[in-house]
Parts: C-alpha cells; structure tokens; sequence
C-alpha cells in the first residue's frame, strides 16, 4: 500500500479517535455540573413563581422577553458600527450569534453575502498569511547573517515554531485586554481569544456588548476589530504551514514512487504482452512498441515463409542489450577466437539462405 494511502487512513482513524477522547473527557468534566446547574435554575424558577403566583404560560412568555431582549441592552446593534462587527462575524465564520437579522430582507441578504463574503476571506487570509510567512523568513535571514551563521536558509519547521509563538503573544495580549476592558477573568479572556480566533465563535463571551461599547467607546471598537483581522492572519499563517508541509510529505511521496517506478522500467525485459523484471517478477498487460525485434524460432519450420500473416510466432521476446546487460554476464572472446566465431555464423547463414532458395 503507497505511503500515501496508509498517511490518510492513519489520519482518519486519529481523527475519530480524538473525537471518542474529546467526548469522554468533556463527559466526565461537564455532564455533572450540567444536571447539578438544571436542578438549581429549575428549583429558583420554582420559587419565584410561587413567591409571585405566576402561573407557568405568563412565566413562559416572561422569559422569552428576557431572552429576546437581552441583545438590546447593550445598545443598538445595527447602526454602522455594529453592522460593520456583525459583517465580519459573519465572513470570518466566527458567527457568535449575539445578533441575528430579524427581517426577511436582512435573512435573504446575510446569505448571498456570505456566499460570496466566506471565500473572500478566506483567500485574502491566506494570502496575507503567505506575505506574513516570507517577511518573517527574511528577518529570519538577516539575523542569521548578522550573527554570521553558517547556514542561512529557513525550513518550515523554523517558520512553524515562529508563527506558533507569534500566535501566542496574540492570544496573550488580548487576553489581558479584553479582562481590562470588560472585566473577564483572565482565563475566560483567553478562552474567549482562543474561540474567536479559531473561528469557533460559541457566543457565550461576545465584546463590545457592554456599556452601550459600540455607540460610546469607538478606540474599543476599533481595538476588537483590529484585534480579530490581525489575529486571524497570524494564526491563518501558522495553518497555511501546517497545511503546506502536509501537502509536500505527499508531494515527495509522489515523486519518489515515480522514480522507483522509471527505475523499474529501465531494467525490464519485455515480452509481448508481459513485462520480466530485474527481479523476476512478471507484470502482464504491458504493451508497448520494441526498439527491435529478434524472433526466436520455436519450430523447425518457423524460418520459412509458408506461415500466413495469421499464423504468428506465440511468443515474441525484445531483447535490449543496454538494458539486460547487467543481467547476462558479458565474456570478452580471444583475438583468434573471434575471428572463428564470427566465420562459423557467416557459414550458417548462407546455409540457411541455399536451404530458402532450393525450397
């Protein structure tokens, strides 16, 4: 099986494996604290309705107006600024959900606006992502000439761990200013910049939903969006390697199977219809045009005329001797035998050639 092959098999079969770990693990971490949590919001639930006597349907409705509201407490969502957040939300595929549109215009439109949003961005990151890769190669040349090192090129794995620490001084970074400017726990900050700039976009921490952000606090909001474009082209740099580096273990897998396979040509000796080669194996089905034919007789009577067109020798064998020279072992005849050896095959051909005529 090519190398190829088994590399994706192997990478189907860690990717599940990983999917069975990841739900163990946040089993036994989350599946406790949800049915402690439901019990708790369930029984608080419980006494306001009978501290209140609120009947169930009105304590339904009560809690839809809170849930659908809640957006607009932060301020109004979709004048330009807030627009402007909700667009890149969505061509980025980070889609937290804070806002969604309400009208059948705005549904029809966010649809063909990420079709055609989605790919530019993903392409414009890319591409960014590569310039980000080559100016961070040519700072790495130059501070290896400066330290006048003997070897100035730059792998991949060099380019990898470099965008992997840039990734984590962005991460870091925005870490302690998000818990700054809204007043997170720096671990929730983290994990906050970690989801975004994955584009996982869960929505249970969203910025710029506090304090009336979008209308009162522009260098915010500034600050966030700066923050999502930069931190997207960092980390679509260090994806592009990864990607970039899986893609050429393939490519030199590819190329070196078509070397061993040109190789394997080269030392074949061909029959019709079978290829022999240099270690004895026979691969049948070749068809391919000799560079000469030399017809071995296999009956008395093959070296006449008589058979038809139809009536072909079974077997036909190309013999190359720049090709099976290195399997037959070649002797170097003697001056006088020579000369002997040659007259001998003269003598048999004209032989041959009397036999021809008198028939």
């Amino acid at each position: 099986m090519k190398k190829q092959n088994v590399r994706t098999l192997s990478l189907i079969v860690c990717t599940f494996t990983y999917l069975l770990v990841g739900a163990a693990v946040f089993d036994a971490l989350e599946s406790e604290y949800e049915i402690e949590r439901k019990r708790e919001l369930f029984a608080e639930e419980k006494m306001i309705r009978e501290k209140y006597n609120i009947s169930f349907s009105d304590f339904s409705r009560l809690r839809y107006n809170i849930i659908k509201s809640d957006p607009y407490k932060a301020g109004i969502q979709w004048k330009f600024a807030g627009a402007f957040y909700f667009s890149l939300t969505v061509i980025t595929t980070i889609g937290y959900g804070h806002s969604t549109p309400q009208t059948v215009g705005g549904k029809i439109f966010c649809m063909f606006y990420a079709l055609a949003g989605i790919p530019l961005c993903i392409v414009m990151f890319q591409s960014v992502g590569e310039r980000l890769n080559t100016f961070v190669t040519f700072l790495m040349k130059q501070m290896k000439k400066c330290f006048k090192m003997k070897n100035s090129e730059i792998s991949q794995t060099n380019l990898i761990i470099v965008t992997m620490n840039l990734s984590t001084i962005v991460l870091t970074f925005g870490a302690w200013a998000f818990s700054t400017y809204e007043n997170w726990s720096y671990i929730d900050s983290f994990y906050y910049c970690f989801i975004t700039l994955t584009t996982i976009g869960f929505g249970d921490f969203v910025a710029l939903q506090t304090k009336n952000s979008l209308q009162d606090r522009p260098e915010y909001v500034a600050f966030s969006l700066i923050f999502i474009l930069f931190g997207l082209t960092v980390i679509s740099a260090a994806m592009n390697l990864l990607v970039l580096r899986f893609l050429t273990m393939n490519t030199e897998d590819e190329r070196r199977d078509e070397l061993e396979a040109a190789a394997a040509a080269q030392t074949a000796v061909r029959l019709d219809g079978d290829v022999i080669t240099a270690n004895g194996n026979v691969v049948s089905g070749a068809q391919e045009l000799p560079e000469f034919n030399d017809h071995i007789s296999v009956c008395s009577c093959s070296c006449y005329d008589f058979c038809s067109n139809k009536d072909k020798h079974r077997y036909k064998v190309t013999r190359s001797p720049g090709r099976i020279s290195h399997l037959v072992q070649m002797h170097n005849l003697p001056a006088g035998r020579e000369e002997i050896y040659y007259t001998s095959i003269d003598e048999n051909n004209s032989f041959l050639n009397r036999k021809r005529a008198s028939v």
